[in-house]
């Protein structure tokens, strides 16, 4: 069984699949593995030099300053750019799942409803937080102003809609409860694979 795990910026979704891991679950980080199938694809580093041009890339690495400036406020050039990864990323991940032995694993996916991702899921986790946590969080761990938090909340769907779409939601204001909530949706995702 796949379980999806999204939520939105400083939610805290690496927190929480932190506690899935520590539970023996196996999972599956999509921003993490396409940031290396970008570097290690040569097919992939192609379509994208062919498409955003040589600085793509700085010593046969990902330049992801650049591509970021590129397509942050460019939705068609964006959208062009996730046409080439995204195909790759879902291709690595069923082999992933096909490798795997366990009950369940997660797949953590920040943009799960945003690309459709979650017709790859048969459950699916959204973490939430309040909003002051999320923005303060994001400060702490990228180093940017409020604003810059507020504009890339604005990207992507709001908690709202992506609690409409859950089946679980964990709520991430509190580490302690945190903890209860993981193991009580391990326990109910054992259960129904029973």
């Amino acid at each position: 069984m796949v379980v999806g795990l999204t939520g939105g910026i400083g939610s805290g979704k690496s927190t929480v699949l932190n506690e899935f891991k520590l539970l023996g679950v196996p999972v599956y980080i999509a921003d993490v593995e396409a940031k290396h199938i970008m570097n290690t694809s040569l097919v992939v580093k192609e379509k994208i030099i062919a498409l955003l041009g040589t600085y793509a890339y700085h010593n046969h690495q990902l330049n992801r300053k650049y591509i970021a400036d590129k397509v942050f406020n460019h939705k068609e050039l964006l959208a062009q750019l996730n046409a080439i990864v995204h195909p790759a990323v879902h291709q690595h991940f069923k082999e992933f799942v096909a490798k795997q032995t366990a009950t369940y694993l997660v797949y953590e996916n920040a943009i799960l409803f945003e690309n459709n991702s979650e017709k790859l899921c048969d459950k699916v986790i959204v973490v939430t937080a309040s909003e002051e946590n999320r923005i303060s969080r994001v400060i702490k761990r990228d180093g940017v102003a409020k604003e810059a938090v507020l504009a890339r909340m604005k990207n992507q769907w709001s908690q709202e809609a992506k609690i409409k779409k859950a089946d679980f939601v964990i709520q991430n204001d509190d580490i302690l409860i945190l903890k209860e909530q993981v193991l009580k949706i391990h326990q109910e995702l054992i259960e129904i694979n029973l």
